[in-house]
């Protein structure tokens, strides 16, 4: 089964929405005070569930439209890389040579998955 590369970058949209998400929830987090009443009505917090329900809508699409799970998943792994790239720009956090190191095995685990026997 060929997988279109409509659906594909869906699946990647997908995983950008799923890595804003996680900066929205870690941000709304640490502005959140108070009790739950606080995380409900936290806007960054309900944005990341926004991205959340997105990224779900976006599945489902892309799956309506056809393509292999074996292809699309590991596309969404690259939320992990775009989480990073986030962190690092919003959260000043450190990306070293071990992490780019990292991201570059993960993206080209993720071409070999797409690669047909």
């Amino acid at each position: 089964m060929s997988t279109p590369w409509a659906t594909i970058l869906m699946f990647l949209a997908a995983s950008f929405l799923g890595a804003v998400g996680q900066f929205l929830y870690k941000a709304g987090a640490d502005r959140a005070t108070g009790g739950v009443v606080a995380y409900l009505v936290e806007p960054m917090l309900l944005g990341g569930v926004a991205c959340y329900v997105a990224v779900m809508v976006l599945f489902v699409a892309a799956f309506k439209r056809g393509g292999s799970p074996a292809v699309l998943y590991p596309v969404y792994a690259t939320t992990f890389v775009w989480s990073s790239l986030i962190g690092a720009h919003w959260f000043g956090e450190s990306i070293r040579p071990v992490n780019v190191a990292g991201m570059l095995m993960l993206l080209v685990g993720i071409a070999l998955m797409g690669v047909k026997s």
